[in-house]
C-alpha cells in the first residue's frame, strides 16, 4: 500500500491533522511545551519520561518542519538551543487541555479510587 502524501490529506482537516500531530510522543512534547513555555533541549528531554535523545530529536525536527515548534540556536559555548511554541503550536493547547481533561474522567471511570 503506498503510503498518502501530504497533498492527499488536504482534503479533510481531520486527517491533515492527524498526519502532523500523530505518533507516541508528539502529544507529551506539545504538552510540556504548551505547560512549561521555551525550554532547552535536555529540560525538555527531561520532561518527557520515556523519550530517547534521538526520538526527541527527529519529533522536533518534524513539529518544526510543519511550523508547530520553534528552534532558536544561541552562538554559546556550549551551544545553546530554545524550543517554544509558535502561534499555530499555541492554537493547539486547547485540544490538549481537553485530552487532558477526557484523560482524568476516563481515570475516573476506570479507577474510582482517583477521583
Amino acid at each position: 500500500m503506498a503510503q498518502k502524501s501530504f497533498e492527499d490529506y488536504m482534503e479533510c482537516p481531520f486527517h491533515l491533522a492527524m498526519s502532523v500531530l500523530e505518533g507516541r510522543w508528539k502529544f507529551a512534547i506539545l504538552y510540556v511545551l504548551s505547560a512549561r513555555g521555551t525550554l532547552r533541549f535536555k529540560e525538555l528531554e527531561r520532561s518527557v519520561p520515556g523519550i530517547s535523545t534521538r526520538m526527541l530529536t527527529k519529533e522536533l525536527k518534524h513539529l518544526e518542519s510543519h511550523g508547530i515548534v520553534r528552534r532558536v540556536p544561541y552562538a554559546t559555548v556550549p551551544p545553546k538551543v530554545e524550543y517554544s511554541l509558535t502561534d499555530i503550536g499555541i492554537s493547539v493547547s486547547p485540544v490538549i487541555d481537553e485530552i487532558s481533561k477526557w484523560g482524568e474522567q476516563y481515570l475516573a471511570s476506570v479507577d474510582p479510587s482517583t477521583s
